[in-house]
């Protein structure tokens, strides 16, 4: 496509669904165009206010925006130069994963969990990425913070297909969904006391980034400040039923993390 075909996709009126925040929306806007080709592999991006001004909305929001979509691998920056479309897209492969609250527990060191959010949403495109097929046009949407004596150690948002979609993949899955998520633990730990370990899980993607306001607000730290953001995906019955995306600030300090034998 050519730039002023690319301008002019993103020029029209973003549209959000209710409840959706405008940088879901905005990374749902750029995401689009380059899965659809009108944004090109390593083509550059217009710049934060550029975007801005063509899409209506703040800087603010055009930069968490982006740093969502390079957490997902779809937007590399690089250094004085600007960000660029990626040259290629992300593949989700099968490897092992455990709860977060196993992966931040330490001996004698109390881990807390508080509920932010649990809604029905429309699904976008990030959501789509991950699980496939094994969702519809909607999804469960999960926050949670994770506290380690105390002091916020992660940002957890997870993500599965309704529960007639997890029903008809697991019943005690789909049926115990609701009461997993009032659960004070993650929705993984949580569904993992319905059927042991039900989910098969896929690699786990790590990116650096930085929190930005809105995740900064619920980490008690500043935007500016670095973050790791680890996000997992999981199968029930080889169809793809989970992704959860978990920002790390430097206060949870390292990640227990045991590798399986070959």
């Amino acid at each position: 496509m050519t730039s002023t075909e690319a301008a002019r996709y993103l020029g029209e009126p973003l549209l959000t669904s209710p409840g959706q925040p405008l940088r879901v929306a905005v990374s749902s806007r750029i995401s689009q165009g380059i899965r659809s080709g009108t944004l090109l592999a390593g083509e550059l991006l217009p710049r934060e206010t550029e975007l801005g001004v063509a899409l209506g909305v703040s800087r603010t929001v055009v930069r968490e925006a982006l740093m969502l979509l390079e957490e997902d691998g779809l937007i590399v920056t690089k250094r004085g130069i600007g960000r660029f479309v990626s040259d290629a897209l992300p593949h989700e492969g099968a490897d092992g994963f455990q709860p977060l609250e196993s992966l931040l527990a330490e001996p004698g060191v109390e881990l807390t969990v508080e509920l932010l959010e649990f809604t029905l949403q429309e699904t976008t495109d990030f959501v789509s990425d991950y699980l496939g097929t094994g969702v519809g046009g909607t999804f469960w949407f999960r926050e949670c913070i994770v506290s380690r004596a105390g002091q916020p150690v992660a940002l957890v948002q997870e993500y599965v297909p309704d529960a007639a979609r997890l029903s008809a993949l697991d019943p005690a899955i789909g049926s115990g969904l609701t009461d997993a998520a009032s659960q004070p633990a993650t929705l993984l730990k949580a569904l993992a006391t319905l059927g042991g370990a039900p989910f098969t899980a896929g690699v786990a993607r790590i990116a650096a980034t930085v929190a930005g306001k809105t995740r900064a607000a619920h980490l008690g730290i500043k935007a500016s400040d670095p973050l790791l953001v680890l996000t997992q995906s999981g199968e029930l019955g080889g169809v793809p039923a989970y992704v959860s995306k978990c920002a790390l600030p430097p206060a949870f300090g390292h990640l227990a993390v045991t590798l399986g034998k070959s």
